[in-house]
């Protein structure tokens, strides 16, 4: 099991950092609600590329976050009223991508990302309002978009509060964690994008409800678990979690998990931690040269945290960028 004394602190003063990435020069990318990206540089140096649009009335509120081949953003928009998913320049400049599917506007947007033969990948967690509605062991209204050649539709529908997705290094599965119904879910993917019937990978226990996720090298699946910030390692062959990281208060996820079991969890359970360390773990990436640190975010938190990983990470698609 990981230390949580040997976890050090990158960066400061960030806003919501939910979605981090890493490359193999050492930068690290975080979604940063002050209105776009932070940048932070392996000599300690931070930046902010952010931007404003007419047509984003609360300015950007970047949640899942994708890094393109030219060096700007792709983010799924969790604003009050606007989702879809945006492009941002490192200028500034920020402009529409996907907003509606099948001539209906995105909700509120998770999560983007792009697969190893260039399809988009979008989440939407619910189509609830407030979504915290949706807080809820029933949740059903979350769906996946994919957008590729023939354009944008939905590929999966009916799912516990959607949250990050990816395409495993064979290509052959996109697996999605469903937050709060506590599962961890895939599809069988075809060479045309097509979704199969959707399996359960692994259904999580108490205190457990997983949020980002990353390949290691082995082909296991980690899972990044809001609430009781853990590090899960999961065997996609049997289904079994290994907690590999935790810093949880007891009383505070009893708490949590007794407004989960009364359809009581709204907002304040959300926007309230109790920890040593860490600052509700939204996501991870394997960083360094060998790919053998993790690197988190956090939603409360004003830094992005890293950890030596006892397993090296798989190559994610944006790596050379």
């Amino acid at each position: 099991m990981i230390s949580l004394d040997d976890i050090e602190q990158i960066g400061s003063g960030l806003r919501r950092p939910e979605c981090v990435l890493a490359t193999r020069t050492g930068d690290i990318y975080a979604a940063d609600w002050r209105g776009g990206v932070a940048h932070l540089m392996p000599d300690g140096r931070q930046a902010l590329y952010a931007g404003t649009s007419a047509e984003l009335p609360d300015g950007p509120r970047p949640n899942g976050i994708c890094l393109e081949p030219d060096g700007s953003f792709l983010f799924a928009n969790l604003g009050a009223d606007v989702g879809g998913v945006w492009r941002l320049d490192r200028n500034g400049q920020v402009r529409p991508l996907v907003r509606a599917v099948d001539g209906v506007d995105l909700p509120p947007s998770n999560f983007v990302t792009r697969d190893q033969v260039g399809r988009l990948w979008i989440t939407v967690s619910t189509r609830l309002k407030p979504r915290s509605l949706d807080y809820r062991a029933t949740a059903n209204t979350g769906f996946i978009v994919c957008v590729d050649g023939g354009g944008a539709r939905i590929a999966a529908d009916g799912l516990g509060f959607t949250n990050e997705c990816l395409v495993d290094p064979t290509g052959h599965w996109l697996y999605v964690n469903e937050t709060y119904v506590k599962r961890l879910s895939r599809f069988p993917l075809s060479a045309s994008g097509a979704l199969g019937p959707k399996e359960v990978v692994c259904e999580f226990g108490y205190g457990q409800f997983p949020d980002g996720m990353a390949f290691d090298a082995e082909g296991q699946v980690w899972i990044a678990g809001i609430v009781s910030n853990q590090l899960l390692r999961i065997d996609p062959a049997s289904g079994t979690s290994t907690v590999m990281l935790e810093d949880a208060d007891a009383a505070h996820v009893a708490w949590f998990e007794g407004a989960y079991a009364r359809n009581a969890l709204d907002r304040p359970h959300m926007d309230r931690i109790v920890s040593r360390k860490l600052r509700n773990i939204s996501s991870l990436a394997f960083a360094g040269q060998s790919l053998s640190t993790i690197v988190m975010g956090c939603l409360l938190g004003e830094s992005i945290y890293s950890v030596a990983s006892p397993v090296a990470g798989c190559v994610p698609v944006h790596w050379h960028y």
